[in-house]
């Protein structure tokens, strides 16, 4: 075991739990995807190797050459979709990965079905809200997000079980946040996957069932995402 990895693993799941614990009402768990995006096998496996078993990648590529052989060594690693998914890459999405959490079109809601039910793999799905209605960012503007929803599960048969969303840079999280909470009651979900490295503790206090923590794991990524 990487006493490095260990200890890095260790000091989030610390802080987690005290984010927790300053607030009330909390939800039951709090899961720490650990965003291994651009990091290689050998820079991976030891978080495997300490215990961490849930993971969040970007490209459906990248963790094609990644992750089969790393889940061979450890079989009850389950990985999230993080990054904005094409609908011709829906098919080694399904295959590969335990949840998708970048739901954010019908064209998509509905390939994913078509993929899922091919397969056999019904996987839980969250919709991505572009939270601050940025052009550059992917999702669905809240003002259309529990109609789609709606629509994910009733016309498309998905299981949509959460919404997820990136803040803007540069400013305040949490009334972002608390939108995303206020969404979610009106959508009907129980997830909410929202809060990184830098406001992951703020994001357990608004109510996220789910954080996505990268660079305090793994460090400054030596390449662009």
């Amino acid at each position: 075991m990487d006493p490095s990895a260990a200890s890095k693993l260790a000091t989030i799941r610390d802080r987690i739990a005290k984010a927790r614990a300053r607030f009330d009402p909390l939800p039951d768990q709090v899961t720490l995807v650990a965003v291994s995006k651009t990091f290689a096998s050998d820079e991976i496996e030891p978080f495997l190797a300490a215990g961490q078993r849930v993971f969040g990648e970007n490209r459906v590529q990248e963790a094609k050459e990644k992750w089969p052989a790393l889940r061979e060594r450890y079989p009850d690693v389950a990985l999230h979709l993080i990054g904005p998914l094409q609908t011709n890459k829906a098919r080694e999405a399904v295959a590969l990965f335990d949840v998708i959490e970048t739901v954010d079109r019908d064209r998509l809601a509905a390939v994913l079905a078509g993929e899922m039910q091919r397969a056999g793999r019904m996987l839980p799905c969250f919709v991505q809200v572009n939270i601050g209605l940025e052009e550059q960012k992917a999702g669905v503007a809240p003002a259309e997000t529990v109609a789609f929803v709606q629509r994910c599960r009733d016309e498309h048969g998905l299981d949509i079980v959460g919404l997820m969303c990136i803040p803007p840079d540069g400013v305040p999280p949490g009334p972002y946040f608390a939108q995303m909470v206020a969404l979610g009651q009106a959508a009907g979900v129980v997830g909410l996957s929202m809060g990184m490295s830098g406001d992951f503790e703020v994001a357990i206090g608004m109510g996220a069932t789910h954080v996505r923590v990268g660079s305090a794991l793994f460090g400054h990524r030596a390449r662009p995402d």
